[in-house]
């Protein structure tokens, strides 16, 4: 390669690293696998160590990736954090090796020895102990400065608050999430709507950096102690020792360390690892290969980004060849239709995999996938398999093309996709599959506001088949909600009060509570409003309903599609048998105080829910947004704000507190 190559082949290489580890590090989004990402680092070491004349201490070989994000406090570490130096194959691991005991040679140091780890696929944290008591924790960062994330390390019940010894002691840990509740995780946003993590470690990692500690706690964050950073009033002769004395003082230490003295040692350790990683309950995406010799280690020293005492082995990731077989749909409990491919079974990394998500329509087109297809499989992230790769030049002329239902597989109602979306959706209100989440929603606070008729009480009464549709919750018998508890009296009396004030709710409850995709409380007033009564607003045409200001086409479209379908003319029809209004209540207006005022809620208010402080509001004749403009007059802000109030202060709009808000309402 000329030189004026080599410097563009260069500079484009550290464009897409930096992108890359922006992706990987800082937004916790990564669009590449870790295996393509390695790869591009090789190959601009690789150029970076033939053309020194263009190597620069910027180059992301020089230093850990990662920026502090904003909204922590920063924190420099007393002792950097750094990175690993990453090998990809035996000959590099003797090779290193074999410095490393030509290195003690020349130092008079006899017998070396090794400790061999799994290198956990998680976010690195330093954690920081006055007197035994834990003070502070960071994640690792650019390695010199991390974030504060001192209270989100507190909810980890792994974390030891207070060590069995009142010592001063820095200690480095990979937070990481188990494979089981990686699984569980991506199964409930799935079914929740929510975009999916990518791999375990970029779960594990923007669950650890969030603002909200509270949120934090909500995630199954584990993490294992494999180094000391520092240490007062203690010395230590290896690493393997350290490791030990961890324990002794509480720390959830790395279970998988291997003592070695040889070569062999060293390799059969991680051939052991590699063989064994699919049991370990934590993902790994290698194998760290140490000095175990502390006075050693310093001697060796270090580079900028790496120490010279250490290595990572990264194992390639498996693949195998497979048929598939079959696609079929599955219905999410939000309505969401996604393709599943069914595979010819087949080995890969000590599991037997026989399907996987298709993800959605654009997916397989964006593959060319077609059934009877040979296609390449890997595990992502070690934890979920994926087709990667068709094997076109191995097609018969047998395979078949696949297309995406018009209908629901489920209930036969339309399955639409919106414009701008990649999701396939079932439109039926009915649909078998949904029925659990629309019930939750329908008697939700924002909606039908049935209290007592929460998740539990609705799977109960889903199990005992005592409701298989909507309209079921009002022909419940005092005796059906008693039976769903011991001595169960009092709260079926209460359930079914709640059941039956729910039916003289005003109209926009009930919209709301049909919940018509991208109607929200909001849109449900408005729609309310203009039409009085749910007959006149399922007879709206399309034209008419998109002209209305804050409706649009868009939505518009999916209201005109949703009262269409003969599930929900058939729902309406049961509601109404039921006696439930379906009629708009004329909104009492208790003064104009608010005329002509707009606010915007932001954040968790103490004693008001957004839909409650929302009501007050235009009862005293003001109105709510959900966005910060010129045109703001107010922002109600509670604990826990976001970007809202940033711009609210930016542009100069009043900021009220709950309690000035409280004032205003007297």
């Amino acid at each position: 390669m000329e030189k004026k190559q080599a410097k563009e082949r260069i500079e484009e290489l550290r464009k897409k690293v930096e992108y890359h580890a922006k992706k990987y590090y800082d937004d916790d989004k990564p669009e590449i696998s870790d295996f393509e990402y390695d790869m591009l680092m090789v190959e601009l070491r690789n150029l970076e160590k033939e053309y020194p004349e263009f190597k620069s201490k910027d180059s992301l070989t020089q230093k850990v990736g990662g920026h502090v994000k904003e909204g922590f406090n920063k924190v420099t570490h007393e002792v950097p954090l750094q990175s690993l130096q990453d090998v990809f194959s035996m000959e590099e691991v003797i090779d290193y090796i074999e410095k490393i005991k030509l290195k003690a040679k020349e130092n008079n140091i006899e017998d070396v020895k090794f400790v061999v780890e799994t290198k956990i696929d998680g976010l690195s944290a330093a954690l920081e102990y006055k007197n035994g008591k834990f003070v502070r924790g960071a994640t690792r960062g650019n390695g010199i400065v991390g974030e504060d994330v001192t209270n989100n390390l507190k909810t980890l019940k792994t974390i030891p608050k207070k060590l069995k010894e009142n010592i001063d002691i820095t200690v480095r840990g990979e937070v990481f999430i188990s494979k089981n509740d990686f699984e569980k995780m991506n199964q409930e946003r799935e079914e929740n709507e929510e975009e999916l993590f990518a791999n375990a470690r970029n779960a594990a990692a923007g669950s650890l950096r969030q603002l909200d500690s509270k949120i934090t706690a909500t995630r199954p964050l584990d993490i294992y102690i494999f180094n000391v950073q520092k240490i007062e009033g203690k010395e230590f002769n290896s690493h393997y020792e350290e490791l030990e004395y961890l324990e002794k003082l509480g720390f959830n230490v790395n279970p998988v360390r291997i003592y070695c003295k040889t070569i062999s040692e060293i390799e059969k350790a991680i051939q052991k690892i590699g063989e064994e990683r699919e049991k370990l309950t934590f993902g790994i995406d290698g194998a760290v290969i140490k000095v175990d010799d502390l006075k050693f280690r310093e001697i060796l020293g270090s580079t900028a980004k790496t120490p010279r005492w250490a290595i990572a082995y990264k194992y390639p990731p498996e693949k195998k060849e497979t048929i598939l077989e079959d696609i079929v749909c599955q219905v999410g409990r939000t309505g969401v239709i996604t393709p599943m491919a069914i595979l010819k079974p087949v080995k890969l990394s000590g599991s037997t995999i026989s399907k996987t998500t298709l993800h959605n329509e654009d997916f397989i087109k964006d593959k060319d996938l077609k059934i009877g297809d040979t296609v390449v499989i890997q595990k992502a992230g070690d934890v979920i398999p994926e087709i990667v790769e068709v094997k076109k030049q191995k097609r018969t002329g047998n395979e078949k093309e696949f297309e995406m239902p018009k209908v629901c597989p489920v209930c036969g109602a339309q399955a639409i996709r919106e414009e701008g979306e990649s999701a396939l959706r079932c439109t039926g209100i009915e649909c078998p599959a949904k029925l659990y989440r629309n019930l939750v929603h329908f008697a939700s606070r924002e909606a039908m506001n049935i209290e007592g008729l929460g998740e539990s009480i609705i799977k109960q009464l889903l199990d005992k088949k005592l409701i298989e549709n909507i309209a079921d919750i009002y022909t419940l018998t005092f005796e059906d909600i008693a039976s769903l508890k011991k001595n169960g009296q009092k709260f079926a009396k209460n359930l079914e009060e709640s059941i039956n004030k729910s039916k003289q709710n005003d109209l926009y409850r009930l919209i709301t509570a049909l919940g018509i995709r991208h109607v929200g409380t909001k849109a449900s007033k408005i729609l309310a409003k203009k039409y009085q009564t749910i007959d006149k607003l399922s007879k709206a045409s399309f034209d008419e309903l998109s002209q209305i200001n804050d409706i649009g086409p868009i939505v518009a479209n999916s209201i005109r599609e949703f009262f269409l379908e003969d599930q929900t003319i058939d729902l309406i029809q049961r509601l109404k048998k039921a006696g439930v209004n379906t009629k708009a209540i004329e909104q009492e207006i208790l003064d104009n105080r608010f005329e002509g005022k707009t606010f915007v809620l932001t954040g968790t208010l103490e004693n008001y829910t957004r839909g409650e402080a929302t009501n007050i509001i235009e009862k005293y004749g003001g109105k709510t947004s959900g966005t910060v403009s010129k045109k703001t007059d107010y922002v109600l802000a509670g604990e826990e704000t976001g970007s809202k109030l940033t711009k609210a202060q930016s542009l100069g709009v009043k900021v009220l507190t709950e309690e000035e808000f409280k004032e205003m309402i007297k």
